[in-house]
Parts: C-alpha cells; sequence; structure tokens
C-alpha cells in the first residue's frame, strides 16, 4: 500500500512540476509577445523567442489560417503587412504539446515621408454632396455620393456645382467609391454587396456586379490601368478583374513604420502610387502597389478644422489635376487645389 501512496505521489509531483513548467513557458512566450506587439516586425527579422521557450522546445511551428511554417522569420510569403493573428505550436522536450495565439505586428521598414503641399486655387464645391468617390477627367469632376435615400452618381465642371449628368441609386443603396476606366464609370455600394457600371457620357446605368467573397463591404474604388483596386475598411486594397470585378487578381495590406492603416477610404492612384484617405482622420497617405507599403503622409488638418463641423463631414475626395492634387469632402463647400512640394 505504502508502495502505492508513494509511486501515486511521485506520478502526481511529475505531472504538477510538468504543468508549472508548461505554465511557465507559456508565460514566457505570452510576455514575449506582449512586448513586441507595440514594437512590431520587418520583413526578414527573426522571431528571437525567450531562452525559456526555446531550450523546453523539441519544435516550434507557426500557423496562420491554412498555413503553417517552422522558419521563426518574418517572410512575405507567410506574413503580412500590419496585424497579423497567428498560433504558436510548440512540442516539448517531455512531450507535452502546447499551443498559444498571439499578435505579429509587422511594419514597413522605412520611415513615411511627410509631404508638404501649398493651396494654389480653390473651387465650389455642393455642400449637400456626402462625397464618396472623386475623380478628375479633363475639367469634369466624376463624383460618387452617398447616404441611404440620397446617393448617386454625377458630373460636373470644375469650378460649377451644376450637373452635366446625374443618376440616382435605389433608396436601399449607399454608394461608395467610384472610378473611371475607358468609356464607363464603375461604382461600389456600401453593404449592398453589389457595383454599377455606368456609360460615361450619360452616365445611364449599364450593369451590375456582384462583389468577390473576401470583400465585405465597398468603401473605395481606383484604376490603375489595369486592375480596379477597392478597399473595405480594413487593412487591405483588393485587385479586381475590370472585366470581371467579382473576380480577386491580389491583395495588399497596408503599413506605415509604426502602424498599420485601416479604414482606407477613398483612393486614387496617381503616377504608379496608390493615395488612400483614412476615414474621419484628416491625413492621406500615399502607398506603393507593390508592397502595401506607406511611403507618404499629406497632413490636412487646417483644412479639415475649416470644413469639418461633426462626425460626419470629414475629408473625403482625392482627384488629380495634372500633378497637383484635387481634395474635398464630405458635405464641404470648398474643393482645394494643391501643388505638392
Amino acid at each position: 500500500m505504502k508502495k502505492r501512496i508513494i509511486v501515486g505521489l511521485a506520478a502526481f509531483l511529475l505531472l504538477a512540476s510538468c504543468s508549472n513548467k508548461d505554465e511557465k513557458i507559456l508565460n514566457t512566450l505570452s510576455d514575449y509577445n506582449t512586448s513586441m506587439e507595440s514594437t512590431g516586425y520587418h520583413f526578414g527579422d527573426k522571431l528571437n523567442l525567450p531562452k525559456e521557450v526555446l531550450d523546453n522546445a523539441e519544435s516550434i511551428t507557426i500557423s496562420f489560417g491554412d498555413k503553417e511554417t517552422s522558419d521563426l522569420v518574418v517572410d512575405p510569403k507567410f506574413f503580412t503587412l500590419g496585424d497579423n493573428g497567428i498560433t504558436f505550436n510548440i512540442k516539448t522536450k517531455s512531450g507535452e504539446s502546447l499551443s498559444q495565439d498571439a499578435t505579429i505586428n509587422v511594419f514597413a521598414k522605412n520611415p513615411e515621408q511627410n509631404i508638404s503641399y501649398q493651396i494654389v486655387a480653390e473651387y465650389p464645391h455642393d455642400p449637400a454632396n456626402f462625397v464618396q468617390g472623386f475623380q478628375l477627367e479633363g475639367n469634369t469632376i466624376y463624383e460618387s455620393d452617398g447616404q441611404n435615400g440620397s446617393s448617386q452618381i454625377l458630373k460636373y465642371t470644375l469650378g460649377s456645382t451644376t450637373p452635366i449628368a446625374s443618376t440616382k441609386q435605389a433608396p436601399e443603396d449607399f454608394s461608395e467609391g467610384s472610378t473611371i476606366v475607358g468609356d464607363k464609370v464603375y461604382q461600389l455600394t456600401w453593404q449592398s454587396k453589389k457595383g454599377y457600371i455606368y456609360d460615361k457620357s450619360s452616365l445611364k446605368l449599364l450593369s451590375e456586379f456582384a462583389y468577390p467573397n473576401v470583400l465585405g463591404e465597398g468603401w473605395g474604388l481606383t484604376y490603375d490601368g489595369k486592375n480596379l483596386i477597392a478597399s473595405d475598411g480594413s487593412k487591405l486594397l483588393y485587385f479586381l478583374d475590370p472585366a470581371d470585378p467579382s473576380k480577386m487578381i491580389r491583395y495588399i495590406a497596408v503599413a506605415g513604420n509604426t502602424q498599420a492603416y485601416d479604414q482606407l477610404n477613398e483612393l486614387e492612384y496617381h503616377n504608379g502610387f496608390i493615395y488612400a484617405n483614412v476615414w474621419q482622420k484628416p491625413i492621406i497617405i500615399k502607398i506603393n502597389p507593390a508592397t502595401g507599403e506607406v511611403v507618404g503622409k499629406f497632413d490636412f488638418t487646417d483644412l479639415a478644422k475649416q470644413n469639418t463641423k461633426g462626425s460626419d463631414d470629414v475629408l473625403n475626395g482625392i482627384a488629380f489635376k495634372g500633378d497637383n492634387m484635387l481634395i474635398t469632402g464630405k458635405n464641404w463647400p470648398k474643393i482645394y487645389e494643391v501643388a505638392i512640394k
């Protein structure tokens, strides 16, 4: 009887010892992950896991969705810029299997440049227009305006507020970003899960399309000469086939040197870069479309203060007039032309 008690006690102590060691491993890993969340990583960095974890691990893998790797290096084939929800899977030398969820933030290596500008002209803008999409071709503004019951696509001459042509959306639609592709205008809706295609000249509705499943909502839209580029309020930008906008070609995640950027709203493509308004912030970021890295940032705080009276009438409108940028906002009475320094 005494032998059984001693054996049982020994087994219990061994189990408690393993349990305590496993808990210590997981606590150490958790502390490390927490300390690295704000610091973040860059592509090519090695995850320098604590000695307590490495010394007691027979193997460590990282799983991310349906992918798994044993390489503790931040590889762009596996990670995206911004936040990455992953799971550490640890097989200990004592044969235990441990797992722990973590967030790995990946940032751009180079700080984004603060881009200066000078206001060179001002134009009238109809303050009734809740701007969602905004582009200039020649001297004609094409604008998509939101709000259920008053959503529309319209065009007017820069310097005037009188529409040349316009088309209303159904009351249940909340119109979002728009862009020009050849002789057509493409327009997104917020939560209707579909977009519209119009004749550019008359703004007559030609057809509609369903979103690819990965696109949760419609926010911003632009065109790079080959693909449509759409945002859905997340850190992701989706490249779509203009011949079949229901088909996604690829996507990128967007981040700067110290932070990820989400809430990406109105988009504009110009001279090899994507420009994005960040919803409810008076900034416009300049994005490398190949990598998602934010390379520059405009601060329009002063202009936003002059035109923003509440929570809705925020900066939201980017177009280019030659090398100058046109900006406006939801219900703003003005369009500003700025020269980029």
